[in-house]
């Protein structure tokens, strides 16, 4: 994930984006806080969706409906860290990034 994605997510943990970890006794509460703004965002698609830094907005000849299949949303970008959560919580494991 791009640090710039990842930033939104990581702040809402209060945790750095280059260095950190999240202990199993955290990944609970991380999951929560986690699956409320994902749910939250849910609410107003319209004020959540994200485009891709590394795509172009809309490239010549291309349609409306194939610029707009790739926005991502924030439940899409959260969805592998909330997975690692999951995981980490149920085998008492730590994620560690940037290391």
């Amino acid at each position: 994930m791009y640090q710039e994605h990842a930033q939104r997510i990581l702040d809402l943990l209060h945790k750095s984006p280059t260095r950190g970890v999240i202990t199993a006794a955290e990944a609970g509460q991380a999951l929560s806080i986690l699956e409320n703004e994902v749910a939250a965002s849910r609410l107003h698609p319209e004020n959540d969706v994200e485009h891709d830094a590394h795509t172009p907005e809309k490239e010549e000849d291309e349609s409306n409906e194939h610029a707009k299949a790739q926005r991502v949303g924030f439940g899409a970008r959260a969805y592998p860290l909330l997975e690692m959560l999951r995981s980490a919580k149920a085998d008492g494991n730590d994620i560690i990034w940037g290391v």
